[in-house]
């Protein structure tokens, strides 16, 4: 059965990291991106952790004659609202409130942070009132 993008372990982050950063790349370029001291240990790590990935559906490969190329299939945004949407269903019975209100109140917010979460809360009120006049 295949993992959902939910189960990426640390790792495997660091490996999205790097195609979300420079694109496709081959096991190599990962490599020397992730461990840059190198090895042929480093090199199978980052070539299971491609594999996991693969079965996971966040990366594809296409296979060349010599050197395959994988790229990130699962975008940033779309797997930290998976992994956000897991840390509510399993600490705060699948409310968001008590996640971002923690969130919010234990974080130190720039100034422009917090000018764009209050902009969000209104884009939020704006549609919310359209929805409810129809």
């Amino acid at each position: 059965m295949a993992r959902s993008p939910k189960d990426v372990t640390g790792k495997e982050l660091e490996v999205l990291e790097v195609l979300w950063g420079q694109g496709p790349s081959t096991i190599q370029q990962i490599v020397e991106r992730v461990y840059p001291e190198g090895g042929t240990s480093k090199y199978a790590t980052v070539q299971k952790l491609l594999e996991r990935l693969e079965e996971a559906r966040c990366v594809r490969r296409q296979r060349g004659a010599r050197a395959h190329v994988f790229e990130a299939i699962v975008d940033r945004d779309a797997l930290i609202g998976r992994e956000l949407r897991s840390v509510a269903e399993k600490l705060c019975g699948g409310s968001v409130t008590p996640l971002l209100t923690h969130l919010v109140r234990t974080q130190r917010l720039s100034a422009r942070e917090r000018a764009e979460l209050r902009a969000l809360i209104d884009e939020l009120d704006d549609q919310g009132g359209k929805r409810g006049a129809r």
